[in-house]
């Protein structure tokens, strides 16, 4: 049988790029469908708000399992095949949350679709791959920008379905959604040989391999996790506020504010540029600073929506810009380890906004907003000193150049006299 041909980086086509934009922000919404449904789920299945509340930790859970376990497979399998079969599977499982009569064969359901709904962290290399190295930050910054809009806009979406339809309608919804991505994907993806051939427990061990050989790496997944974890005691400590006094919204109002995330997305869709542009590093440290910037001001913010709209909206530029800006330089590092890298990257975001999402809690028993504020500044402050110190060294990511051209590096426009450390990649893939 003959081995699938090559693909040049032109191949990565605007309407491919937007394809997989979709389908990475569809994928990542499964993890939140359920979320502000908690109560009307719990009512309508007869079981305790504690019960439902499990819900959102069982997919979670699933999905880092999955991240784990499966993502590495996107380095030694056809993607073209594998991406739509993850989708297949995720439908499967969307349908059986559809379905569910009881409480318990839900939290079954929603950790099968956990397991299954990966395809967005092997989209993402994918893009990566396909594109050429003078537009590979704006291809991953416009996937990771749908990965982005299906967070945020996914409990909106399920509020207004649900409270039309029934909760049952946004999995069928889903699911349908699913097999039509499935089919538009093995369509649009061209053939794709594996990068490279090891067997299963091989390829499992090697992701921590990959890591450890790798400083640059180590250093950009700590930015990276502790990123997802300033992200996630926000907008934690967020629902808590705008839950209690002195606004008191009901849900369907509190997930109107995601909304105001999605501003940031049209700005940060444009941070891969900056990653083109050489100017990856300097982008990144002033993203922190920003960031620190919103949190010193959403202290200030527990009684005006409007600033705290506002810090919603800064915050997630700056927070997604370094997100997208550690992917690219990430994907950067190697060409034949990127899903290895994203599984890295995955489960290092899973461990950080878990621990942020705990601290928020605990820390509004204590101090209510203003603790939470003061935690956020504090990380904040922490990578910005992971920033400085590694900016002009252990961050720094070189990439892989053409025979006979001088170096190039992902984090400045300046240079170092050590050479290439990667061997040119005949394949862009």
């Amino acid at each position: 049988m003959a081995a699938p041909r090559a693909v040049p980086p032109a191949a990565m086509s605007r309407r491919l790029t937007f394809l997989l934009a979709v389908a990475a922000g569809a994928a990542i919404a499964n993890l939140y469908w359920a979320q502000p449904l908690l109560d009307f789920i719990a009512g309508d299945l007869g079981a305790t708000t504690t019960s439902a509340g499990w819900l959102v930790t069982a997919t979670q859970i699933g999905y880092a399992v999955g991240v784990l376990l499966l993502v590495p497979l996107g380095d030694v399998v056809d993607r073209r095949r594998f991406v739509p079969m993850m989708l297949l599977m995720s439908a499967a499982a969307l349908l059986l949350c559809a379905l569910a009569p009881s409480i318990g064969l839900l939290l079954l359901a929603l950790g099968v679709l956990g397991v299954t709904t990966i395809s967005g962290q092997v989209l993402t290399p994918l893009a990566g791959g396909l594109a050429g190295d003078a537009e590979r930050g704006r291809v991953v910054g416009a996937v990771g920008s749908g990965t982005l809009t299906g967070i945020l806009a996914s409990r909106t979406i399920s509020g207004f379905v649900a409270g039309t339809a029934g909760w049952r309608t946004i999995f069928a919804l889903a699911a349908v959604a699913a097999v039509l991505l499935a089919v538009l994907l093995y369509r649009a993806i061209p053939p794709m040989a594996p990068r490279t051939r090891m067997s299963y427990p091989a390829l499992i061990a090697s992701v921590g391999a990959v890591v450890m050989r790798e400083r640059a790496a180590r250093w950009t997944l700590v930015l990276a996790a502790t990123g997802f974890a300033v992200f996630s005691l926000f907008w934690t400590g967020l629902t808590f506020l705008l839950s209690g006094p002195p606004f008191r919204y009901p849900v369907q109002v509190i997930g109107l504010f995601g909304l105001a995330g999605l501003a940031g997305v049209l700005v940060v869709q444009h941070a891969g540029r900056l990653h083109d542009r050489g100017w990856s590093l300097p982008a990144t440290g002033a993203a922190w600073v920003l960031a620190l910037g919103a949190f010193v001001c959403a202290a200030f913010a527990g009684r005006s929506v409007v600033l705290v709209v506002i810090v919603i909206i800064v915050i997630d530029i700056a927070l997604q810009g370094q997100a997208l800006l550690n992917r690219a330089r990430l994907f950067a590092l190697s060409h034949e380890a990127r899903s290895r890298l994203n599984t890295a990257l995955g489960t290092g975001n899973f461990v950080g906004g878990a621990v942020g999402s705990a601290t928020a809690a605990a820390l509004w028993s204590v101090g209510g907003w203003r603790a939470v504020t003061i935690a956020g500044a504090a990380l904040c402050c922490c990578a910005l000193t992971v920033w400085a110190l590694g900016r002009r060294g252990p961050l720094v990511i070189r990439a892989a150049v053409p025979p006979n051209s001088p170096p190039e590096t992902f984090g400045n426009r300046a240079t170092s006299g050590h050479g290439a450390r990667f061997a040119p990649d005949p394949d862009p893939r």
